[in-house]
């Protein structure tokens, strides 16, 4: 949970540095820097590595899920993104032709995947959070 609150805390921030306005729904939402899916994997699969070994079939089920998890974010979701613009693109134009017809409610959701620069940097938020609450916590 606290690799979850933390990159989407991170995530809300970059948003509102980078488009100057302050969005609150971004944090619950998905896609953007950094990615707080691969922030929890990878804190997850560290946490084990750190508590029952780096050689433990319990490690090596969560550094395997961890990688799905990440390819899952930078592949399929991204490219699920990418449709999603073209769709809502095909949408405004529709709209402009029909005048209105279509409402922007019926827009598809463009943050739904990451680029690699966003998985690694949830990849190593996670990773240092793992080992700060190892640290913290007996």
């Amino acid at each position: 949970f606290i690799a979850w609150f933390v990159t989407q805390t991170i995530k809300l921030i970059v948003y509102w540095i980078i488009n100057k306005k302050f969005v609150p729904e971004r944090f619950f939402g998905d896609g953007g820097m950094p990615s707080s899916h691969s922030a929890v994997v990878a804190s997850l699969a560290t946490a084990i590595g750190l508590n029952s070994g780096w050689g433990s079939p319990l490690f090596a089920v969560a550094a395997i899920l961890a990688v799905i998890v990440m390819h899952d974010a930078t592949g399929v979701r991204q490219e699920t993104g990418k449709q999603a613009r073209v769709i809502n693109d095909l949408v405004k134009m529709l709209q402009a032709k029909e005048r209105g017809e279509l409402t922007p409610a019926e827009t598809l959701k463009e943050f739904v995947g990451h680029t690699g620069p966003q998985v690694l940097v949830g990849m190593l938020c996670g990773i240092l959070i793992a080992v700060i609450m190892n640290l913290l916590l007996p």
